[in-house]
């Protein structure tokens, strides 16, 4: 098959108002590096290099990463009732192709659903999956598999992703994260559900292999490849862990990479004698966490795995030359900036914030000053504070913040929020060939999220309208969580 075809369709140069003469690819992988800008690249890029180099700040040998190889363009975010998005409202744009507003999940602002080019990928015969970080439910997520009119509405999200509740059934087959407690019925003493719902019991029903530990991980993934679809595999309640503290004890979850690698290789096996391919998304999800904490090494770790992700999946490329890769933030997170910037005392933060202050509230031994001293600030790269930085430490209603202007201090690293930003995104991909000269062609530029879906439909030969008039047409009140209030709300706003 000759997927170096350029691809001229009237019809949907018609439907998008733009043209575009593109490749064709038999797979599409897309990876979210979420709450991830420019800053965050340099600081782990940076980081990487000194240690890697063996140079310092005053005299800096520095060496790319991944993502720097693979470069397009830069994307635009904006909500449509915000110059600032979500991840709800960017993700709608970039599964959808439509501008919604901050919390709705592949919604309208009408309350409509839109189809993602996930779903379209599924009813067309494509194999699908999503791997991420974060819940399984969580907004990313969420808006490939789901339609809510907030993204808050966890156990709906859950409901649909498995299809109990999605009006066509299924259209995931591979579910891999965090967010196990949502997929429990209410009787399970660590579900989150407020229901009877036993949505991995469903799954089973539907063919699904369910995994639930980094034990059941290993034992049906074994070699990356020999895993049969469909599967699920929530591997912690809440988010998974940030990677600089699951690398310290890999034997409780799978990493994004192992997962990403599991999916890659199930996915190519399932398709090696179809003639329909395979859509993937995978997240990194919790590059956005850390931003929101601010917390400087967690996100240089996370960093850094996306950008082992994507080494991974450009190598995997070559090996599959009919795949393409596109990656994007939803937005920026922290607003991130280095003044004075040197990362080397990053090397020395051994654990998360998050991780840290479980450990400390967890304590109940009676030197807390010398538990604090011998445990929580070596590992939090701070052991060289000073007695009297100790004492305001400890005095602090939350020493967690002081300690983050110290770490701030030493490496200059500075956030100017706990929330998003407006910023510009970095948009990241990678073709085999004489296809990714003609892929820089065509993506290199400023571009709204709204677009990217767009190129992915034609790539694939898809058509997102078809998957959204289907839904649309679909009798009931199924997509929970929007009054006619709020309707009304946002249907005045879209119109001025």
């Amino acid at each position: 098959m000759q997927y170096s075809l350029k691809l001229l369709a009237a019809g949907l140069v018609a439907q998008t108002g733009f043209t575009w003469a593109v490749p064709q690819a038999r797979n599409f992988i897309y990876i979210v590096p979420d709450g991830y800008g420019q800053a965050s690249q340099t600081m782990a890029r940076d980081y990487v290099s000194l240690q890697r180099t063996g140079s310092n700040e005053s005299a800096p040998i520095i060496e790319e990463l991944a993502g720097d190889r693979l470069v397009l363009g830069t994307v635009r975010t904006h909500a449509s009732d915000n110059l600032i998005t979500d991840s709800a409202a960017s993700g709608t744009a970039f599964a959808c192709g439509h501008k919604s507003y901050n919390d709705a999940i592949s919604v309208l602002p009408s309350g409509q659903p839109v189809g993602s080019i996930l779903e379209t990928a599924k009813l067309t015969g494509f194999k699908t999956a999503l791997v991420v970080t974060s819940t399984i439910n969580h907004a990313t997520p969420a808006v490939y598999s789901s339609h809510v009119s907030h993204r808050d509405s966890y156990e709906a999200i859950a409901a649909q992703q498995i299809g109990y509740s999605h009006p066509f059934g299924p259209v995931v087959d591979i579910l891999m994260g965090g967010g196990r407690c949502y997929f429990k019925p209410q009787s399970d003493l660590t579900s989150c559900r407020s229901d009877d719902l036993d949505l991995f019991g469903f799954a089973q029903e539907k063919g699904y292999h369910v995994m639930q530990d980094r034990a059941a991980f290993d034992n049906f993934t074994s070699g990356y490849g020999a895993a049969d679809l469909p599967y699920i595999g929530l591997f912690n309640d809440d988010q998974m862990m940030y990677e600089i503290d699951r690398s310290k004890e890999p034997e409780k979850e799978p990493s994004l990479l192992e997962m990403a690698k599991a999916a890659l290789g199930s996915l190519d096996k399932a398709t090696t004698n179809s003639t329909k391919g395979y859509f993937i998304m995978i997240e990194a999800s919790r590059i956005d966490h850390a931003g929101h904490a601010n917390d400087a090494a967690a996100h240089v770790h996370d960093t850094i795995m996306y950008n082992d992700v994507l080494a991974y999946v450009q190598k995997w490329i070559d090996a599959h030359p009919d795949t393409f890769l596109m990656s994007a933030a939803d937005h920026e997170c922290g607003g991130l900036t280095t003044n004075g910037f040197n990362p080397t005392p990053l090397v020395d933060i051994q654990h998360s914030y998050e991780y840290l202050e479980d450990l400390w509230n967890a304590y109940n031994g009676t030197d807390k000053r010398g538990y604090f001293i011998s445990t929580i600030l070596p590992a939090a790269g701070l052991a060289s504070a000073t007695p009297q930085q100790v004492d305001a430490l400890l005095a602090a209603s939350s020493p967690w913040a002081q300690m983050k202007v110290l770490i701030a201090k030493k490496a200059g690293v500075n956030w100017s929020t706990g929330g998003h930003t407006a910023t510009d995104v970095n948009l990241h991909g990678y073709a085999a060939g004489a296809q990714w000269r003609e892929y820089k062609g065509d993506m290199a530029g400023n571009h709204d999220n709204t677009k990217l879906p767009r190129y992915i439909e034609k790539v694939l030969r898809l058509d997102l309208d078809e998957t959204t008039r289907k839904l649309q047409a679909v009798n009931g009140s199924w997509i929970s969580g929007f009054d006619a209030a709020k309707r009304s709300v946002f249907a005045k706003r879209q119109s001025h």
